[in-house]
C-alpha cells in the first residue's frame, strides 16, 4: 500500500530518492499484476502441501529472517521487518490486553514474507492483494497502468464483473493473488493453528486494502465478511496508526535470545512447516 510518500515538494536529491522509490514500487505492482493470473495461483495453491513438508522452522527463526528482507512493495519502511512485528505486536497488547490470541497475530502477519528468502519475486510475496479470476477493481493499487499484459483481463468470463464466481459466494471461496498473506493462512491451516476465525481472517486479508480500506469486491461477500471486516481494520489500524512506523510506544523489539511472551502462546506450534523453496514462479 502507498502510504508514506510526500505530496509536498521535496528537495532535489529528496526527489530524486523518492522518484527511484515510486519506479521500484511500480515496478513491483507491474510485475505482480501481469503475473497473478488464475493459472498462476492455482499452481501455487495446488503445490503448498508438498512443499510444507521440506522444513521445519520456529516462528523466532522466521522472524529474524525477516530482517534481511527490504519490501520493494513499501516506501515507508527504513528499519528491520521483525520491529514491525514487534511493535504491531505490543500496539496491539496495549489496545487488547485480553485477547492474547490477538497479540500472537501482529507477530504472525507478515511472515509469509521469507518467501522472497528462498527464491520466490518480490511481485509474487508482497504488496497489495486483490481477487483473481474476475474484473479488477479501480481501487487496486495502479489498476489503471499495470495490467495490460495480463491475459485474465482479456478472458472472457474473468474480465466480468463477478468472473468465475457467484455473487454472495464469501471470500472463503476466492482466489486470492498470490502473496505473504495467502502463503501464511494456509501454513496456519497445515500446521493446525487453533486460533480463532478472526485471526485467520486476518492474517490472510490484511493487505486486501480495496476491500478493507475502499469497500470493493462486496458483491462477493457474505455477512459473515462483513462480520470479520471490522477485525481486519483493527488490525491495520494498529499496524499502520503509528505504533510500528515511529516506536511511537517506546518499545524496543526484544534483547536476542530474548523470547517475546506473545510467541509462547500455546495456539502457536513450536515448529512449523513453511514452504522454503519457491518452485513454479512465473
Amino acid at each position: 500500500m502507498l502510504r508514506g510518500l510526500s505530496l509536498s515538494t521535496p528537495e532535489p536529491d529528496a526527489a530524486l530518492q523518492e522518484g527511484k522509490l515510486l519506479d521500484r514500487v511500480y515496478n513491483t505492482y507491474l510485475l505482480m499484476h501481469t503475473h497473478q493470473t488464475v493459472d498462476f495461483v492455482r499452481k501455487k495453491v495446488q503445490a503448498l502441501p508438498g512443499h510444507c513438508s521440506l522444513r521445519k522452522m520456529s516462528i523466532m527463526e522466521a522472524l529474524e529472517l525477516l530482517d534481511q528482507l527490504v519490501d520493494e512493495s513499501d516506501p515507508d519502511v527504513d528499519f528491520p521487518n521483525s520491529y514491525h512485528a514487534y511493535q504491531t505486536a505490543e500496539g496491539i497488547r496495549q489496545a487488547h490486553p485480553d485477547k492474547d490470541w490477538f497479540h500472537l497475530v501482529g507477530l504472525l502477519h507478515d511472515l509469509g514474507k521469507v518467501l522472497a528468502l528462498f527464491g520466490e519475486p518480490q511481485w509474487a510475496v508482497v504488496g497489495d492483494t486483490f481477487p483473481v479470476g474476475c474484473k479488477v477493481q479501480k481501487s487496486v493499487v495502479f489498476s489503471d497502468s499495470t495490467f495490460h499484459d495480463n491475459p485474465d483481463t482479456r478472458h472472457p468470463l474473468y474480465s466480468t464483473e463477478y468472473g468465475m464466481y457467484q455473487p454472495r459466494c464469501g471470500l472463503e471461496n476466492i482466489l486470492m493473488s498470490w502473496g505473504h498473506d495467502e502463503y501464511m493462512y494456509r501454513v496456519m491451516k497445515f500446521n493446525n493453528f487453533t486460533l480463532p476465525k478472526e485471526a485467520f481472517y486476518m492474517v490472510r486479508f490484511h493487505s486486501f486494502y480495496p476491500w478493507h480500506t475502499h469497500g470493493d469486491y462486496q458483491h462477493l461477500c457474505t455477512e459473515e465478511d462483513l462480520r470479520m471486516l471490522p477485525w481486519v481494520r483493527e488490525l491495520k489500524c494498529v499496524a499502520w496508526g503509528g505504533w510500528d512506523r515511529t516506536g511511537g510506544l517506546g518499545q524496543a523489539p526484544p534483547l536476542q535470545g530474548e523470547q517475546p511472551p506473545s510467541m509462547t502462546h500455546p495456539c502457536s506450534p513450536q515448529q512449523v512447516r513453511p514452504l522454503h523453496q519457491a518452485g513454479g514462479a512465473a
